[in-house]
């Protein structure tokens, strides 16, 4: 049930805290605060559920804040502030607000931390992604089967744009998402035992004949020119997804999707084929 705020905590769009909210629906605000906005009653409970970093929950006085909602904030000790509707129209990117809003800094985790475990690893490494839909679909994707953590690399685009962050539906919060230069990333990963896989039209060898119980790290890249030369060098093994169709190619988010539930498919059975 939810509760109702007549007397809003911030009323004006001209106050100094709005102007920082709304600061983050741009890159460079983002960058400069080091967090980044989520919008929506699905989205900030699977924050606050998940133990997301959350600064601030503003929900809209008039609408008030879902009880359940509020006793999580308050037991994650989550600043909650009331604000008037057009506030909440300043500070968010969809036409029809929910209401609700939350603060959630940027996770500081490097990248190099995924070479620390020795387990069989499932990593998805995207290189040069534009599409903040396919991006979302991918981290979704990654999260549905488990992986260990999604990587982005240089020239990829923004999680934190906020059709990115719409578009993971939740799942940015169920694994570790980290930004990395592949150049110095990947080579660690060779060499620390993960073997490299990129998919191509030209390659004789099909992602269903490749042993994906050992740890591997799948890139995947740009819907147009697909994975960059210097990252596909980097590479161990290159795979076909193999089409009965006549379709010359599959989407990016796709195509992932496809290499990841087989990769699950292989771990669940304990085998490669």
């Amino acid at each position: 049930m939810a509760q109702a705020y007549n007397q809003p905590d911030i009323t004006s769009v001209q106050n100094n805290r709005v102007k920082e909210w709304a600061g983050l629906l741009d890159r460079k605000g983002r960058q400069k605060a080091g967090a980044f906005l989520i919008e929506g009653i699905h989205l900030v409970d699977e924050a606050v559920r998940a133990g997301a970093p959350v600064r601030t929950l503003v929900y809209e006085a008039d609408k008030g804040l879902p009880g359940t909602l509020a006793d999580h904030a308050e037991a994650a000790g989550i600043e909650t502030v009331s604000v008037t509707r057009p506030i909440m129209e300043r500070c968010t990117d969809t036409e029809t607000p929910q209401g609700i809003f939350a603060v959630v800094d940027k996770p500081a985790e490097p990248a190099e931390t995924l070479l620390a475990d020795t387990g069989s690893d499932l990593v998805v490494v995207v290189d040069g992604v534009q599409d903040p839909g396919n991006l979302g679909t991918i981290i979704r994707s990654a999260d549905a089967v488990g992986a260990s953590a999604v990587v982005l690399g240089r020239g990829t685009v923004d999680l934190y744009n906020p059709k990115a962050i719409r578009s993971t539906m939740g799942s940015l919060f169920h694994l570790p998402i980290v930004e990395a230069d592949l150049q110095e990333l990947l080579p660690a990963a060779r060499e620390a035992g993960r073997q490299i896989v990129v998919t191509s039209l030209q390659a004789d060898s099909s992602c269903y004949a490749l042993d994906m119980t050992r740890p591997t790290w799948l890139v995947v890249g740009n819907e147009g020119r697909g994975v960059s030369d210097a990252a596909g060098e980097l590479a161990t093994h290159r795979v076909i997804i193999p089409m009965q169709g006549q379709a010359e190619s599959l989407n990016v988010a796709m195509a992932t999707t496809v290499l990841l539930f087989e990769a699950s498919r292989q771990r669940l059975a304990g085998s490669s084929v």
